[in-house]
């Protein structure tokens, strides 16, 4: 597989058609059959919370799916970098900016796929034990010591992943030519201010 820049943009047009189709036909699914309900923890609006059923078609499986692809695409990637790196060391060119851009790549795989992990086996603790939860608290016997009951911290860490998962997504960022171009548009934009006060003063 080629993974230049000339390959990937000769797919760009389905690339966006996928990342614009996919939600937007997710989200009108989830309206259109009224699957959004409230989180009686964390007090927002989400899908799942009251219903199995939206919670594994509309949460549980599109999130293995997502990770299981994101992980074979990272993988064939991978897997095209360590080629590309062994033919630029046999033709005796430095291979310094790929092992940076690798270790760049290894850092995003490890801060995206763990959390996401965790996210996935969060829901799939609630939904394989939200059954006996209901049951428990319709139960008229409240002094059962054996009633089984949810675990606040799972709730928590699942919260927290969820937000550390786009946190994280913005490693993939945060590099010395960002900062520069935010330097050049700050810079930019405070020169476009100054030459209207500096045209005032000279007027005067």
């Amino acid at each position: 597989m080629k993974w230049g820049n000339e390959a990937i943009a000769g797919y760009a047009q389905y690339f966006h058609l996928a990342a614009w189709l996919i939600p937007s036909a997710k989200s009108i699914a989830v309206l259109a059959l009224s699957s959004v309900d409230g989180d009686p923890v964390a007090g927002v609006c989400y899908v799942g919370n009251q219903s199995l059923e939206n919670l594994r078609g509309f949460v549980l499986a599109p999130l293995v799916v997502y990770l299981f692809t994101g992980s074979l695409f990272l993988l064939a990637g991978f897997i095209s970098l360590f080629r590309i790196r062994s033919v630029i060391k046999q033709g005796g060119t430095k291979t310094d900016k790929l092992e940076k851009l690798m270790i760049r790549i290894g850092i995003f795989t490890v801060l995206y796929t763990v959390p996401a992990t965790i996210v996935i086996a969060c829901y799939i603790y609630e939904q394989h034990n939200r059954e006996a939860w209901e049951r428990a608290q319709s139960c008229s016997c409240p002094g059962d010591p054996q009633r089984p009951k949810p675990d606040y911290a799972v709730f928590m860490l699942k919260y927290f992943m969820c937000l550390v998962v786009g946190i994280t997504s913005g490693v993939w960022i945060w590099s010395g030519k960002t900062l520069e171009s935010w330097r050049r548009f700050t810079a930019r934009c405070c020169r476009a201010r100054k030459p209207v006060g500096a045209s005032v003063c000279g007027e005067a």
